[in-house]
C-alpha cells in the first residue's frame, strides 16, 4: 500500500524554524510533482509550495524568502524548511503529489492527487 507520511511538526516560538518531511512508502515507481499545503482552523486548505520531479519550485507569496521546499528522489521524500515562523503559519500541513506510480503484481498503477495525513505546526507569539 502506498502512503505519504509527514513528520517534523510541532510547537515553536515565533521566529523559530521547523523542518517538515514527507516520505512516500510502498513499491514506488515514480512520483511527479510534490507539494505542501496547509489548513488553519476555519480556513480553506491553501498551497504553500510545490516542487516538480525535475526540481522546479513554486511558492505562495506569503512564504517566499522564509520557506524552502526540496526533495530527494532516491528517498521518495520531500522537505519543507520553514524559517522565521509567524503565528499565522499555525496550521495542519499536508503533503501532496499530483501523481504517484507504484508497482503491484508486476504492473505499474497510478494514484492521482494523493495526500498525506497531515502534521500540526503551531507557532506561539
Amino acid at each position: 500500500q502506498v502512503q505519504l507520511v509527514e513528520s517534523g511538526g510541532g510547537l515553536v516560538q515565533a521566529g523559530g524554524s521547523l523542518r517538515l518531511s514527507c516520505a512516500a512508502s510502498g513499491s514506488i515507481f515514480s512520483i511527479n510533482t510534490m507539494g505542501w499545503y496547509r489548513q488553519a482552523p476555519g480556513k480553506q486548505r491553501e498551497l504553500v509550495a510545490t516542487i516538480s520531479s525535475g526540481g522546479s519550485t513554486n511558492y505562495a507569496d506569503f512564504v517566499k524568502g522564509r520557506f524552502t521546499i526540496s526533495r530527494d528522489n532516491a528517498k521518495n521524500t520531500v522537505y519543507l524548511q520553514m524559517n522565521s515562523l509567524k503565528p499565522e503559519d499555525t496550521a495542519v500541513y499536508y503533503c501532496n503529489t499530483d501523481r504517484i506510480r507504484y508497482w503491484r503484481g508486476g504492473r505499474v498503477y497510478d494514484l492521482y492527487d494523493y495526500w498525506g495525513q497531515g502534521t500540526q505546526v503551531t507557532v506561539s507569539s
